[in-house]
């Protein structure tokens, strides 16, 4: 073990049992038991997928609604002018603009965690592509962020819309939740994502999907999952 672990992570590695896949269920309490942080921590699923992201068909991503939320305030941004601008601002979107807002973004302001676009902003909204494409920004019609019903996609993401995206590692992470969440709301929105990126599968994507599944807090270590219990009975 580090030695420059923190005392925290090293009690908490000692609820874990060595080898073991756990059952989303039995994760769930394992990570109940570990110390907590000074924080309200959130908690995350990640995978690794048997697919290769060098590959354009096999890219993996999309969206879901979150059951129970996420429990994190989410930032939105809105690309769009006139009625569809005000829209987006009474629904609550924090950063809403067209041409103020494309300077903006284009000078490297990344201050917000979704960006959604109406279809008639989307000619100047893919030249941010080299800011908003890194990180994951870029508005989508596949994950509902690229829409005329902006009101609608900032509804939402603020309800627990949250979006997921292969990285050239074929890794995924998708935020399910706070350890102060109650099991079965962590246990709900687990499946949920799970669901999500099981329905994201590749049509090209050859052999075992899903190659490797953990979850975790913040500042928790992994806890191996048995990706098999996910499956509805």
């Amino acid at each position: 073990m580090n030695s420059r672990q923190s005392k925290r992570y090293r009690e908490a590695v000692k609820h874990l049992e060595s080898g073991k896949c756990y059952r989303i269920t039995e994760a769930v309490e394992v990570l109940a038991k570990m110390p907590k942080a000074r924080f309200d921590e959130s908690v995350e699923l990640s995978m690794h997928l048997g697919v290769d992201p060098k590959q354009g068909e096999q890219m993996v991503r999309g969206s879901l609604r979150l059951p129970h939320g996420s429990g994190k305030n989410v930032r939105i941004a809105v690309f769009a002018r006139g009625s569809a601008a005000e829209a987006a601002k009474a629904a609550g979107a924090q950063f809403v603009g067209f041409e103020d807002l494309l300077k903006r973004v284009s000078e490297g302001f990344t201050g917000f965690d979704v960006a959604i676009a109406t279809p008639d902003a989307m000619q100047e909204v893919r030249k941010l592509g080299r800011v908003l494409g890194p990180r994951g920004l870029m508005p989508n019609p596949r994950t509902g962020t690229v829409t005329e019903d902006v009101a609608a996609a900032v509804a939402e993401c603020q309800a627990g819309r949250v979006e997921f995206k292969m990285d050239k590692s074929a890794n995924v992470h998708i935020l399910i939740g706070k350890r102060s969440f109650s099991a079965e709301a962590l246990q709900d929105n687990a499946v949920q994502a799970m669901e999500a990126v099981q329905k994201a599968k590749p049509a090209a994507a050859k052999g075992r999907y899903v190659e490797s599944l953990s979850l975790s807090a913040t500042v928790s270590p992994s806890i191996p999952l048995d990706a098999s219990t996910f499956q509805r009975k």
